[in-house]
């Protein structure tokens, strides 16, 4: 019989255990807000070699659009600021793992992501698309016809190129590399034909570096850049969406447009 009560006891004991570690879940995530403030540091994960969204300068400090909104974005939530550079390959998983509090660097939003995170609306509109040397007289997509494609390994390119099976279907291989960066300056020494990627930094970065390459004009697919959370803290993404509403509103936001592309392209409604 006391084996029976202790038994009993014990039960009841750790399911009490569990129903405060669910109501301890509960409230931290009801509170992602007070918890990122009381934590003091805002903390975006980025790739850190994407200009001009965010990037590191020759000064290796990491800069861009998108950092200078992050910026603003915790001086007004009353916090500090770092940037994180991660793998874009597991970003995810140093959302969930709370390394970081927003993936925030030219992420598309994709279905399968808004399935997955607490996403907000785009804040800005991208296209895939292809970028060749000049001198390759490559015109059009169907010239890729038996070619090589670089492809940032676990960026929306990839699947641009997947969900367009008359594309993929023609080129002769895909060879993945770490960052667009690396792909480009694979590009320019001819290890690759072409690579598909986002059109804000393929352009930006095609003006910066004065190389030769010319971006098609097809587009592979439209996209919107947005801000994504834990599946957990809407209420984050809510609150960050609501400042990113004031600074459009009060011109904030179109003097960073202004600072990095020469006039506002926000999408911010």
């Amino acid at each position: 019989m006391k084996k029976i009560v202790c038994a009993v006891l014990a039960s009841a004991a750790l399911f009490a255990l569990v129903g405060c570690k669910k109501a301890d879940k509960t409230a931290s995530s009801s509170n992602a807000v007070e918890a990122l403030k009381a934590r003091g540091t805002f903390v975006l994960g980025l790739d850190d070699s994407f200009p001009p969204l965010g990037y590191r300068d020759d000064n290796n400090e990491i800069v861009g659009y998108d950092i200078d909104l992050a910026k603003e974005v915790a001086k007004r939530l009353g916090v500090a600021f770092k940037a994180q550079p991660i793998d874009w390959d597991a970003k995810e998983m140093e959302l969930e793992t709370g390394k970081i509090d927003c993936i925030w660097n030219g992420f598309t939003i994709t279905e399968d992501r808004i399935n997955a995170l607490s996403f907000t609306n785009a804040y800005l509109n991208n296209d895939q698309v292809l970028v060749v040397r000049a001198d390759s007289g490559i015109k059009s997509l169907a010239d890729m016809k038996g070619k090589t494609v670089g492809i940032q390994s676990g960026s929306s390119a990839q699947e641009a190129v997947d969900d367009n099976p008359t594309f993929s279907s023609t080129i002769g291989s895909m060879v993945m590399f770490k960052d667009n960066i690396t792909a480009l300056n694979d590009l320019d020494i001819g290890g690759v034909d072409g690579v598909v990627m986002d059109s804000v930094v393929a352009n930006y970065s095609i003006a910066q570096t004065k190389k030769p390459f010319v971006v098609v004009n097809e587009s592979l697919a439209n996209e919107g850049y947005g801000i994504g959370f834990r599946k957990s803290e809407p209420e984050l993404r809510d609150e960050v969406w609501t400042i990113l509403n004031a600074m459009q509103a009060d011109g904030t936001v179109a003097a960073i447009g202004q600072k990095w592309f020469g006039k506002d392209i926000s999408v911010i409604k």
